[in-house]
């Protein structure tokens, strides 16, 4: 994938994606992204790049009735998936198909800003981070993550995609994780103008069930979707079984546990 191009998904990806890679990838991670910013009642807050919404709707419960939300991303697809799921007891959610490079939000009018996962993909880093502060209040506070690796799953993943696929595929399918190393984010950070920058290593234990199923579930929600649709059955049930080989040493029973590391950024506006 160019670094420049987008991820978008069709609208049966979407779907995908909630049910397997927020349910499974990226919903364990959420509640820690909105420790960092330490979400507090009647506050208002913005999520960056929310996908089907899971950070958002955390969000809103933190916040509480008498705080505001916003979830926005540029890919209908997701937004699409986000209004259709229960909103939260708390605050309110307004969903947006909007660019991280132009918001298109007021200055100033957002006590939070919250991005889970989602800088990697902006073509402007700096661009994307000149506008989070620019909506934020003095005093706000900003928590964004991107992973801090491949990963063990996505390497093995990888790997399979390019002994049957192709290696462009299993390109497109990392893509998500080539994110800016601890040092680009502190820089990003400082030069869009925040203060008190820190990155931090923060690691838990993932669990995904069974690989040879949940690969090609997961697959499909990737935009990398209608190649691997095109297989013959034969080779996705191959992709499916060499993930799942390549990570028998971490198998729990029912899948595998596995550890995984994202780079967490917190910053405030002085």
């Amino acid at each position: 994938m160019n670094k420049h191009e987008q991820w978008h998904l069709t609208a049966e990806a979407a779907e995908l994606y909630e049910r397997y890679v927020v349910r499974y990838i990226l919903g364990p991670w959420a509640p820690l992204l909105v420790d960092a910013a330490r979400v507090t009642a009647g506050e208002r807050v913005l999520d960056v790049a929310c996908g089907t919404g899971l950070v958002a709707r955390m969000a809103a419960q933190r916040a509480g009735p008498s705080g505001r939300v916003v979830g926005l991303d540029l890919n209908p697809g997701m937004i699409a998936v986000a209004q259709s799921l229960p909103a939260p007891a708390g605050a309110p959610i307004e969903w947006l198909v909007r660019s991280a490079l132009d918001l298109r939000l007021e200055d100033a009018s957002f006590d939070v800003v919250l991005c889970q996962q989602g800088l990697q993909f902006f073509p402007d880093k700096a661009q994307a981070l000149r506008e989070m502060r620019r909506v934020l209040v003095h005093s706000g506070r900003l928590a964004l993550s991107v992973w801090n690796n491949v990963g063990l799953y996505n390497t093995a993943v990888a790997e399979a995609l390019v002994r049957f696929v192709g290696e462009e595929s299993a390109v497109r399918f990392c893509a998500s994780r080539q994110a800016p190393a601890r040092e680009e984010l502190e820089r990003l950070a400082k030069e869009a103008g925040f203060s008190e920058v820190a990155v931090r290593v923060e690691r838990i234990d993932v669990h995904l069930p069974s690989l040879d199923q949940f690969t090609l579930h997961h697959l499909a929600a990737t935009p990398i979707a209608p190649v691997v649709a095109a297989a013959a059955a034969e080779t996705r049930k191959k992709i499916g079984a060499s993930v799942a080989k390549q990570l028998q040493s971490y198998a729990d029973g029912d899948g595998v546990t596995y550890p995984e590391e994202t780079h967490v950024l917190t910053a405030q506006v002085r």
